[in-house]
């Protein structure tokens, strides 16, 4: 089938070889699928098992290696039952699923750390002799598939068996509480004939949320490797679009996209989508940033207009309110570009009131309007793994899907303009107030002459554990503030967060407390470092 479409495909969780390390803070399996030498690193929800769903997925796959593939678990079956008749073969049935929010929540970098006793050492083997678990690859909502990152980290990709193949079951654990025992087999889920999946990369969560119907919520996927719609009697039906991971190939649009702006985000989001095979053009204020990108096959705007002009879709992502409309309003600006049929993505985090006078001045030039701000830093831009928040033009978002999947892990539709920069607005807020927390202990750990690592060692083990705390606390104990997220952005964002509280008399202390910390900080000389060097605004 073309990329995108595979059937579900079976296969036998196995031992990895011992130089091959496990995707980090991932809890996931190493499968090797039947009928082939492929291996991957599979997700533990994205497990489904064979005997349940056996006939069902035979009668939608037709095809002459699946078929071999079905015959190798037979086989494989039978020879297991035999060496073990007295093996049981029941297998614990799955947990209900957790709830929209709580699956949700799993998206966060934090969440993704949380647990630990599924990483790396922690897997433990199986309690019967000549068990083995056959499995393979589905998904649940939120699962982000770790195979991306697998790829990027594996020597070994495919084609040598696993050095080893004992038995491995899953701990229990709160976040896991599904040990399969005996011999199960299991299936990806194929996409649905009836909403075929489009170009999808295999490990691209993409939601929409319509806020302008019932406030029953209808959510839709289209993927790296799901399909959910929540029905408004709260039933879920979940499909994943199966389409084998291994290689994470997206088709890129042919449409000719444009990119305003390479600070920290913007670099990561270009590099990603000319190694996707986009066809982009380039420009920034100051042009020399522009030079690698032309080595990696872009092509070089001399103004923003210009850009606009020779592209379908042109992107922007610079650092606040003023450089935004700047951009747009400003000599050789984005509006003079704009004609029927133009369309314009706002990536840059800026406030509702600037972005919906955006939207309207673009399209009353004819053009379509998308805010698209992102949630995350310079590593997770660079390693196209960022949260995409949209809201507009609906068919834009859509038009735009394999830009998103070539920069993010995750998009989500949130209707109409203005309801993207309120939510982003929000999550720097959070995000902004807890860095601000964290420098707050680790100096009152200092100077009440606690250890600030075993500080951090004791919230690594305890319910705060994230890999954002980690990063944070390593990189302030070693002294390096090179930005990942300038400190001088999270300040801004926590100013426009306070407003938008300040516009609907909502209280924000605690970002307003954060604020005076961040403000100190810039005082200090601390803007163009990491937001982590807000740590410097606490010491005496």
């Amino acid at each position: 089938g073309k990329l995108g479409r595979y059937p579900p495909w079976p296969g036998k969780i196995v031992n990895p070889p011992k130089d091959l390390k496990k995707p980090r803070g991932k809890k996931c399996f190493f499968v090797k699928f039947f009928g082939t030498e492929d291996h991957a690193w599979i997700k533990v929800e994205q497990l489904k098992p064979y005997h349940p769903h056996k006939e069902e997925m035979i009668k939608i796959n037709k095809g002459k290696r699946f078929q071999q593939a079905v015959d190798a678990v037979e086989e494989f079956l039978r020879k297991t039952k035999g060496k073990d008749q007295a093996s049981s073969h029941n297998s614990s049935e799955e947990k209900n699923r957790r709830n929209s929010s709580e699956e949700r929540g799993k998206q966060s970098a934090g969440e993704e750390k949380r647990k630990a006793s599924l990483s790396e050492g922690k897997l433990k083997k199986g309690t019967g002799e000549g068990k083995k678990r056959v499995s393979s690859v589905s998904s649940e909502r939120g699962s982000k598939s770790p195979l991306k990152r697998a790829q990027d980290q594996s020597p070994r990709k495919r084609g040598r068996p696993p050095k080893d193949e004992k038995d491995l079951t899953i701990p229990e654990s709160s976040t896991v509480k599904r040990v399969m025992t005996g011999t199960v087999a299991g299936f990806k889920w194929p996409p649905s004939v009836s909403e075929p999946v489009k170009d999808s990369d295999p490990h691209f969560h993409h939601f929409l949320l319509s806020q302008t119907e019932k406030p029953a919520v209808c959510y839709q996927a289209i993927t790296k490797k799901l399909k959910v719609c929540e029905e408004e009697t709260g039933s879920t039906s979940i499909q994943a679009a199966d389409s084998t991971a291994v290689n994470g190939s997206i088709t890129p649009t042919d449409k000719k996209i444009g990119f305003l702006g390479l600070g920290l985000m913007g670099s990561g989001i270009v590099s990603n989508l000319l190694k996707m095979g986009h066809t982009v053009t380039v420009w920034n204020r100051t042009a020399e940033k522009c030079d690698l990108f032309i080595q990696e096959g872009a092509r070089l705007g001399r103004t923003p207009a210009e850009v606009v002009s020779t592209c379908d879709i042109t992107f922007a992502c610079v650092s606040d309110p003023k450089a935004a409309k700047d951009l747009v309003l400003g000599p050789s600006g984005v509006l003079q570009g704009i004609r029927p049929g133009k369309c314009y993505v706002d990536m840059s985090t800026v406030d509702a009131d600037t972005v919906t006078e955006l939207a309207q001045v673009i399209v009353s030039r004819g053009g379509r309007f998308l805010e698209a701000p992102v949630s995350g830093n310079q590593q997770l831009s660079n390693d196209g793994m960022l949260v995409i928040l949209a809201a507009g033009d609906r068919g834009l978002y859509e038009d735009c899907s394999s830009c998103f999947q070539a920069m993010g892990k995750t998009s989500f539709f949130l209707g109409e303009v203005g309801n993207a920069a309120k939510m982003m607005l929000i999550v720097n807020m959070v995000q902004g107030s807890f860095m601000a927390t964290i420098a707050e202990g680790l100096t009152l750990a200092q100077v009440t002459g606690q250890s600030q690592q075993t500080l951090l060692d004791i919230l690594n083990q305890g319910q705060l554990a994230s890999i954002f705390l980690d990063q944070k606390c390593q990189n302030i104990l070693q002294g390096n503030f090179k930005p990942d997220f300038y400190l001088k952005y999270i300040q801004k964002d926590l100013r426009l967060a306070i407003a938008l509280g300040d516009s609907v008399n909502h209280p924000t202390p605690m970002a307003a407390a954060a604020n005076e910390v961040y403000k100190r900080a810039k005082a200090l000389d601390q803007s163009d470092n990491d937001m982590s060097a807000v740590y410097r605004a606490y010491i005496h």
